[in-house]
């Protein structure tokens, strides 16, 4: 793609609610020092990780500090989960970050395009309805199907259903900033970060919008989640500093984690008439699904054919590149399914482009995930760097990939490929020249 043209996608602004801090300085703070941002869950009762360790938000609490950070929106904060919340806060933060003020884009000029996980209840929600459905059976009650629907149901809150779906994230960035261009919501899991910038740049490159607001939100540290994350996944226990890491040889899994990020996608043309500072631009995008006829995913092939696509279509090489960041979040086999497509899409110069795995900082966030590690390798170019990857120190005899770890690794190149894949076999991935 030409980074010259007045259509070209830029990116202007960041918007974030991390375990790393809320806000981009807090966040890059956070990188600069090697924090980790895993640590003993203070807010949730039940979360199900070895120790109750989690990447959690902790100073995203209260009422007062949700009202901070969504000032505009306090009438509807009974009407979002957590992970909505979070969503809509760093879609507002994002744009105060790009400097686009209320009013300062017209309406049907600036969209919003958001990914989100499939959204549970917490279980005391559905307490009163559950009891309302309980009959004595054999001496003993249990739960009566039948009473469900007469009886049952009268005992959800009444705003139920739009507290946990997965397009509110959009509604509600729309209806505050008075958004009335595309508006579309991806649940994709880890997949969702990349192709809410791919859909995005595109209405940017049609001239449908001027400005996409373009994030996503996502948590795993859940009570519901973490059950089923138990089932699916691997989850690592030991100390929190050292838990994650990610392509370690020694690596034993992921740890549960809730995170937000937007980023504000404007046209080159747009930002520059405004006197924007420009973060990074979108060069190419790619997507693939691999999965077998019985439904077993091909993460290796996925990661290969939509990294292959966003390299085509940024007119750039594998070998250009000034590193990877890639989805790896520690567990034993994922990771190493990763690995052999980085390694296939390198070639004889694996040894030549960095990689780093950012969710050795802040843990696997689901939806939540790429775009905050996108936002680190944007922030890491303007300080002339390639994060870290934490916690690496013995590299996988099987599959090996040059990890920058230790210190941060200084560069001039800020040319890098976000991946991003989902346990089935989804894969996105994005070109962006910082």
């Amino acid at each position: 793609m030409s980074q010259n043209s007045p259509r070209d996608v830029v990116i202007t602004g960041i918007g974030i609610v991390s375990p790393l801090g809320i806000g981009r300085d807090a966040f890059w703070a956070s990188i600069a020092d090697g924090r980790t941002g895993l640590k003993r869950v203070e807010l949730l009762s039940y979360v199900g990780t070895p120790g109750c360790i989690g990447g959690e938000v902790s100073d995203f609490n209260d009422e007062t500090t949700k009202k901070q950070h969504l000032k505009t929106l306090r009438k509807s904060l009974k009407v979002m989960c957590r992970e909505i919340q979070m969503g809509v806060a760093a879609a507002l933060q994002a744009m105060e970050d790009a400097g686009l003020a209320p009013g300062s884009v017209s309406p049907d000029r600036i969209g919003v395009d958001f990914g989100a996980n499939l959204m549970s209840s917490p279980p005391e929600v559905l307490i009163g309805a559950a009891l309302k459905s309980m009959s004595e059976q054999n001496g003993r009650p249990q739960f009566d199907y039948d009473r469900w629907g007469d009886q049952g149901m009268s005992g959800m809150e009444p705003l139920w259903l739009l507290r946990y779906l997965p397009n509110m994230p959009g509604c509600h960035i729309g209806i505050a900033l008075d958004a009335r261009g595309p508006n579309n919501s991806i649940t994709q899991d880890e997949a969702s970060g990349c192709l809410a910038i791919a859909e995005a740049a595109n209405i940017i490159r049609r001239d449908r919008a001027d400005v996409m607001v373009t994030g996503v939100t996502g948590t795993r540290l859940h009570a519901v989640k973490s059950c089923h994350n138990s089932h699916w996944d691997i989850l690592a226990d030991g100390p929190a500093e050292t838990r994650v890491r990610p392509f370690d040889a020694h690596r034993t899994g992921e740890a549960l984690a809730e995170a937000s990020c937007t980023l504000i996608l404007e046209a080159r043309c747009h930002a520059e008439a405004r006197g924007a500072k420009i973060l990074g631009t979108v060069l190419g995008c790619g997507a693939s699904t691999v999965s077998s006829r019985e439904g077993h995913p091909d993460e290796a092939a996925a990661i290969v054919n939509a990294a292959t696509a966003a390299l085509a279509r940024a007119g750039v090489s594998a070998q250009d590149l000034g590193h990877i960041n890639a989805s790896a979040g520690g567990h034993p086999a994922r990771d190493r399914y990763e690995a052999a497509a980085i390694r296939r899409l390198l070639g004889d110069r694996i040894d030549e482009v960095p990689v780093t795995a950012f969710k050795s900082y802040m843990g696997s966030s689901g939806s939540g995930a790429a775009l905050c590690e996108i936002a680190a390798s944007l922030l890491a170019a303007q300080h002339g760097v390639v994060p870290k990857t934490l916690n690496f120190a013995t590299p996988d005899a099987e599959q090996p990939l040059n990890v920058v770890h230790g210190e941060h690794l200084t560069t001039t190149n800020g040319l890098f490929l976000k991946t991003s894949v989902t346990r089935v076999g989804q894969a996105s991935a994005v070109v962006i020249q910082a």
